[in-house]
């Protein structure tokens, strides 16, 4: 349950066992095989994205191919693997992180993990059919970050799609 993590104003890490959607032998297998080839398609795909984000450990900058959806100015990424995955460890403690959507690059803040039914409208429904059936019921929520304004203030997202 969601309820008593950090993001919800719970306790911080490390959280109860959480189940992970997929088995992590695959998790393993797609970071050293599936992930490298997929990663410069899925900058460009529709429903995919490569979340850029920094090792809490390392300092190193990773690139982890994800499902990601757009929903007005944020944006869903499915825990296909959960929420205890190194990508995602990483960008709740930097508290932001980069997407590649689309051939374009977004600078993302505030992740909160929530159950996927409360994004679901940010997921197309037969996508949601697909993440049902894999057991994945947990989404991380991202902001995107304001654009610094000419004169060198911020200014909401969707100003600068005008």
């Amino acid at each position: 349950m969601i309820e008593g993590d950090i993001l919800a104003g719970g306790p911080a890490w490390p959280v109860p066992f959480d189940p992970m959607p997929l088995p992590g032998w695959l998790a393993r297998l797609n970071r050293r095989l599936t992930n490298p080839a997929l990663r410069p398609v899925a900058e460009r795909l529709p429903h995919f994205g490569v979340v850029l984000h920094v090792g809490r450990g390392t300092g190193r900058i990773y690139q982890t191919p994800v499902n990601a959806f757009r929903h007005r100015n944020r944006f869903v990424i499915a825990l296909t693997y959960g929420r205890e995955t190194d990508w995602v460890r990483n960008v709740i403690a930097a508290g932001r992180c980069r997407l590649v959507h689309r051939g374009r690059t977004v600078d993302l803040v505030g992740p909160k993990i929530l159950p996927l039914r409360d994004e679901a409208m940010a997921i197309p429904l037969w996508v949601r059919g697909i993440l049902r059936a894999l057991g994945v019921d947990q989404v991380l929520r991202l902001e995107q970050a304001p654009l610094p304004d000419r004169d060198g203030g911020d200014h909401p997202p969707e100003a600068a799609d005008r």
